[in-house]
């Protein structure tokens, strides 16, 4: 009996150690498992983080030229304000011209000196008149006073200018007033 209970034992210790093995076995496998969830852990967190910068950053591009533009913008605005009060000097003297032509050389010299001034100053500013007698018509640049039958014009062109349009890039300061042909 000795012998059978020394075969048991040996055979409980046989077991044993293989279920000991085994559990060795389960034990790097969990751990892995633990491992490989640790790691997508993490690289969820780096991308959620990245996602997270990559936002902000294009929110900070966005707001940076949104600022630019508004700046611009406030400049543009200004300039056309303090123009608009001076379109009707540049009006005056438009007529003076037009209408002194059989008046003293010297005065028509001088008053060519005041537009030219003004011309150029306009041009500083970026300030671009518009609105010539042939220039197609635009019902967003052009106010339309009158319309008239024309044989040197083309339908839809301006025959006449009654005053000068003003603008400063896209912005107009003030619409051109003109006659259209039929």
């Amino acid at each position: 009996m000795s012998r059978k209970k020394e075969k048991e034992k040996a055979e409980q210790t046989k077991a044993a150690e293989e279920t000991t093995e085994a559990a060795e076995e389960e034990k790097p496998e969990a751990e892995q498992d633990k491992a490989q969830e640790k790691i997508k852990s993490l690289e969820d967190e780096v991308a959620a983080g990245k996602d997270k910068y990559m936002r902000l950053a294009a929110e900070y591009e966005n707001y940076r030229k949104r600022t630019a533009n508004e700046k611009l913008s406030i400049y543009d605005d200004a300039t056309a304000k303090a123009v608009t009060e001076l379109l009707p000097v540049a009006d005056s003297v438009r007529m003076a011209l037009e209408n002194l032509k059989d008046s003293d050389p010297e005065i028509i010299k001088g008053i060519e000196l005041i537009s030219n001034q003004l011309e150029k100053s306009f041009e500083k500013l970026k300030i671009e008149s518009y609105g010539k007698p042939g220039d197609e018509f635009d019902p967003n640049l052009h106010n339309a006073v009158s319309m008239v039958d024309s044989d040197e014009y083309k339908s839809n062109q301006i025959a006449n200018v009654f005053q000068t349009g003003y603008k400063i890039g896209d912005k107009i300061i003030r619409h051109a007033m003109v006659q259209v042909v039929n």
